[in-house]
């Protein structure tokens, strides 16, 4: 647990945001977060990706985790499971600043952080909150993202920026969030779900919320992979929105939203189809949000620490 200074003059624990804990300090620990959970386990998310394409020639050719991994290294080179990865490290901090900021806040004010207390409202709203408010940022680095993760993307796109000229070109700026209303269909719940399990795991292995690295680790990996299998049916069809501008089926680029890429899914693929990519999904989610957590405790405590020393 964090000393007082002396011109504090009263003790404060870990969790409560003390007051020498600024709002800047508390968004370079997110992005430091974001970047971190997205770069290390990059290559997962782009066979996810591709395995859950709503496009017969790409769906059997990606079944499963490893198989993929090695078709894409060997037919595109090992550099193509890294492809895409400068959109989200662009938008990955920005979005987790804002995404931890709104997060502390919320959680804040709602009296989530007194010691020894579990507050499931508290964690739970404030993950809704800090969710919309980054999703709104990173949705148009998501679409680049995936744009570039699909198979023969190099031959379309030099870059992210001439990915992000191209989309715009010829989809206009609403190609950029056509999605967003899915990914809120996901990423709320997600959140919502993976702050209330780690959360809830965190306050049970360390009831005095001081910090430990081993608690956040297996907390963050927990919750994640918990909540990424629940949520992966509006993930899949997220990536048919997000990819619609690049297929060559006319029924896949007409889906213009949410109940449209279900329908469609079921029609295609029923039930299953929902569920395509959920084993990378979660070996993806599952490292990178402990990752995240341990990254933004470890960069908290340092923090407060150091704001600590005379």
């Amino acid at each position: 647990m964090a000393q007082p200074s002396a011109e504090q003059g009263e003790d404060y624990d870990y969790e409560s945001l003390p007051p020498n804990f600024s709002l800047v300090q508390n968004m370079a620990a997110g992005a430091f977060a974001g970047i971190a959970e997205h770069t290390v386990m990059y290559p997962i998310d782009a066979i996810k990706t591709r395995m859950q394409l709503l496009n017969t020639t790409s769906n059997t050719a990606h079944s499963g985790v490893l198989h993929s991994t090695y078709q894409m290294a060997s037919r595109e080179g090992f550099f193509s499971l890294w492809r895409g990865m400068s959109s989200v490290i662009v938008g990955a901090g920005p979005a987790h600043a804002v995404y931890f900021a709104t997060y502390e806040a919320v959680k804040h004010a709602m009296g989530g952080n007194q010691v020894g207390v579990h507050h499931p409202l508290a964690a739970v709203t404030s993950g809704a909150a800090a969710t919309i408010a980054s999703d709104a940022f990173m949705n148009p680095f998501d679409v680049i993202k995936q744009r570039m993760q699909i198979q023969d993307s190099s031959k379309m796109y030099r870059s992210m920026v001439d990915c992000a000229k191209f989309v715009y070109r010829n989809e206009g700026i609403g190609a950029f969030y056509i999605s967003y209303p899915t990914t809120l269909s996901m990423t709320v719940p997600f959140t919502a779900l993976q702050f209330l399990a780690y959360e809830s795991i965190s306050t049970a292995m360390n009831p005095e919320k001081e910090y430990d690295p081993l608690t956040h680790c297996v907390a963050g990996a927990v919750a994640g992979g918990f909540a990424a299998g629940l949520t992966t049916p509006m993930d899949v069809i997220k990536t048919i929105l997000q990819t619609r501008g690049t297929s060559s089926d006319p029924q896949v680029r007409n889906v213009n939203g949410f109940l449209g890429g279900c329908q469609l899914l079921y029609h295609r693929e029923g039930l299953r189809g929902f569920f395509k990519g959920v084993r990378p999904r979660v070996v993806t989610t599952m490292p990178s949000t402990a990752i995240c957590w341990s990254a933004y405790e470890f960069s908290k405590a340092y923090f407060i620490k150091r704001n600590d020393s005379p």
